[in-house]
């Protein structure tokens, strides 16, 4: 499967939206946890791998392969993974989601309202 890209159609549309084509990429399996584990610095292959719970080799490098192709990725000459300034900005744009993710788990640790009591 192809990297998404903006202007081209994405999976679940066809219109080219870049907005679409990153929702295709950040919902492929482990792209965000990639992003997520890069977010503090650099790492090789196997402590990524290791970060991101021993998933498949082959899929960390297709993810990585799709990563870098998308330029949120880069591979320093070391061979470690980082994610390059574009990368960093996803990051940041995902911060909210992070944020509102922790009001939904504490919301959800709360009894439920009643539909009378909603509106």
């Amino acid at each position: 499967m192809p990297t998404p890209r903006p202007g081209k159609p994405a999976r679940g549309s066809v219109t080219g939206r870049p907005l679409m084509a990153a929702l295709d990429l950040f919902g492929r399996r482990w792209s965000l946890r990639i992003i997520w584990e890069l977010r503090d610095g650099e790492l090789g292959f196997r402590p990524l791998q290791q970060r991101c719970d021993h998933m498949s080799s082959s899929v960390l490098s297709q993810r990585l392969s799709e990563l870098l192709d998308a330029r949120l990725v880069h591979q320093l000459p070391d061979s470690r993974y980082a994610l390059t300034p574009l990368g960093h900005r996803a990051y940041q744009a995902l911060r909210p989601l992070i944020r509102w993710s922790d009001e939904w788990t504490e919301e959800l640790r709360q009894p439920a309202a009643t539909d009378a009591g909603q509106g």
